[in-house]
């Protein structure tokens, strides 16, 4: 895993001016996506610094210090959004335009300005101006309700569905679509990119498998939740964890064979009544060697397979080096910038002081 080599990103949104208002979770990682295919991000950021700084998030940016408070440092960011494209803010709703700097306000000033908010609950509804998590967002979008166990209360699945996937990829399709409608308007627009209607969106693809009768809500019969022995999660001798997703009796069959369980499971693979035996008899089987072992056992095969690894395990596998999926800078892993393109990659770029860029940007900064 070799550094990437530092210097000017030439990826696709090279020449795109983003500012980043500083705010946590999806705010950043939605402007560490620009940042990596090649946009110029200035991140306005808090005298007291960020609440969760992160060092992979971060990346890409050129920070500038402002005092919100501050009618000098207000106007700063007036003037800086006048040559921009884009604006990042995830602020509860109201906060922007008290501090001057709505988009009624930018967008008067900057026509073509595309102003993304990205917050939890949205602009509107009866929770908009509320606090919120992740944890909530996707229970009250409905996505937390289809990853509930067979037994037991959900689990938190992390904060990647709330938001990153419904949040930041959300936000980052909005921009993305806002500017190619700007080309044929010459105008920009606000973006209300809320973590629960994401969330929804996400969902939809379950919502219609259970419309057409193909996956049950009930946890105990949801072959997406673990309830199905033949996708769900196996702990092993060494007590390390192994996936199998073998939704397809193709694959199924495969699974049987390598694991050496009866190949008349097949027959019956949706029938719910048995999947408790064969998840226990499955779990006992894979109980009897190690990740190592059934990862060796599996190598090649067509069968929906794959083990549970660490992100610094993960960058030393095989296929995902072969990939360069992940780089080290500064003893600290990055996942490489996501997707790829053919004549324009993009790049991990470390952050640095954000007085260069506004000078680049014909800003200058006064009081």
């Amino acid at each position: 895993m070799a550094n990437q080599p530092i210097g000017p990103n030439r990826g696709p949104l090279s020449g795109l001016r983003v500012i980043e208002m500083s705010s946590i979770g999806p705010g950043p990682h939605c402007a560490m996506l620009l940042a990596d295919l090649g946009a110029e991000v200035l991140r306005f950021e808090r005298p007291t610094g960020g609440d969760f700084p992160n060092p992979v998030l971060d990346r890409g940016r050129h920070v500038v210090t402002v005092n919100l408070k501050d009618d000098n440092d207000v106007a700063l960011c007036r003037r800086t959004v006048e040559k921009t494209d884009v604006l990042i803010e995830g602020y509860r709703p109201g906060v922007m335009e008290r501090l001057g700097l709505g988009p009624e306000v930018l967008c008067a000033e900057n026509p073509r300005l595309i102003y993304a908010r990205l917050t939890g609950w949205g602009q509107t509804g009866p929770e908009a101006p509320r606090v919120g998590h992740d944890l909530n967002y996707i229970a009250l979008a409905g996505a937390l309700n289809f990853v509930a166990p067979a037994s037991g209360l959900p689990y938190p699945p992390a904060n990647l569905i709330g938001d990153y996937g419904g949040g930041s990829m959300f936000a980052a399709f909005g921009i993305m679509a806002a500017l190619f409608e700007r080309q044929r308007s010459g105008l920009g627009q606000v973006i209300d990119a809320a973590i629960v209607d994401g969330t929804a969106s996400m969902v939809s693809v379950l919502a219609g498998f259970v419309a057409a009768g193909s996956v049950s809500l009930d946890p105990g019969c949801n072959v997406m939740t673990g309830a199905a022995p033949f996708y769900r999660c196996y702990r092993c001798a060494d007590g390390r964890d192994v996936t199998v997703a073998a939704l397809e009796s193709r694959f199924y069959r495969e699974v049987l064979a390598r694991i050496g369980a009866p190949m008349e499971y097949l027959a019956d693979q949706y029938d719910t009544l048995n999947w408790p035996e064969r998840s226990a008899i499955f779990a006992d089987i894979f109980a009897s060697r190690t990740q190592a072992e059934w990862s060796a056992i599996f190598e090649g095969a067509d069968a929906c397979f794959a083990p549970v690894l660490s992100i610094q395990e993960a960058a030393l596998n095989p296929h995902m080096a072969a990939r360069a999926a992940y780089t080290e800078r500064d003893g600290v892993l990055h996942a490489a910038p996501a997707p790829r393109f053919s004549r324009t990659p993009g790049q991990v770029t470390p952050s640095e002081d954000g007085g260069a860029l506004l000078t680049r940007w014909g800003v200058a900064r006064e009081g």
